[in-house]
């Protein structure tokens, strides 16, 4: 079996590949003050508890975009599993040529969530990523690494909205009754949830503007399903995306 890891700056996925099968999958809490025996003995914790014995694990792949903890990650997976994991990094065959000025710049959840992506649509794509920050990463039809933008994800703008306003209490991301406020909580929620709606609607629509009318739109990331749940410019909602894309990259490189 594969274990695959993303590390991003919020939080850790962590998923079991049996062929193109995910058989389990978890997702931690970025913790870069833990050492490698501590995220190891948290992952044989999760191991006990699902039906997949970690000495069944055979191969390794991680990527991470979080460098003091990327050592300690490989550490781990090669204490635990027995295995050294393949580097998401510069030089790593993705089957997809990258158009970025400087392609050392892109973060490697954003190659791995492109090449997901694109192997998804086969046509021109926009993957939208909620995570720490909320990216947006665009694939032309034939299957090149466009380029993209990168805004505040909801919970870093959420934060530092309550760290500044010391009388705003702080609250869920989730939908409010409606985009009026009547209170201050939902007055808030409607900001952050409403907000980055309308923030996925007009970045799709004005990057679908410099590409395909036609590009898709898969919608990635922990709050994937709260926020892009039920848009009309999003086509495919996969919050398991880069986990898909680590496969296919170990896939590539594991000859």
């Amino acid at each position: 079996m594969l274990f695959v890891a993303d590390a991003g700056n919020t939080q850790i996925a962590l998923g079991v590949y049996e062929g193109s099968e995910l058989r389990t999958h978890w997702r931690l809490a970025t913790d870069r003050e833990r050492t490698a025996d501590e995220y190891g003995a948290l992952c044989r914790q999760l191991f006990a508890a699902s039906t997949v014995a970690v000495d069944s694990v055979h191969a390794a792949i991680l990527s991470s975009v979080v460098p003091p903890l990327t050592p300690t990650l490989s550490d781990m997976i090669e204490s635990v599993f027995g295995v050294r994991p393949i580097h998401v990094e510069p030089g790593i065959r993705t089957g997809m040529p990258i158009l970025y000025e400087n392609p050392q710049e892109v973060g490697a959840d954003r190659i791995v969530n492109a090449v997901a992506g694109f192997a998804r649509t086969h046509c021109a794509t926009i993957v939208v990523d909620f995570g720490t920050a909320t990216t947006f990463d665009v694939i032309s039809a034939r299957g090149e690494y466009v380029g993209g933008t990168i805004a505040p994800g909801p919970g870093i703008s959420s934060e530092a909205l309550f760290a500044r306003a010391a009388r705003l209490p702080r609250v869920e991301i989730r939908r409010p009754p409606q985009v009026i406020g009547r209170n201050t909580v939902h007055s808030l929620q409607s900001g952050l949830y409403f907000g980055y709606r309308s923030l996925v609607e007009g970045m799709v629509r004005r990057l679908r503007a410099e590409m395909d009318p036609g590009t898709k739109v898969i919608a990635t990331g922990g709050l994937c399903e709260v926020v892009a749940g039920g848009l009309e410019c999003v086509d495919i909602i996969d919050p398991l995306l880069t986990l898909e894309g680590l496969r296919m990259l170990h896939e590539k490189n594991s000859a």
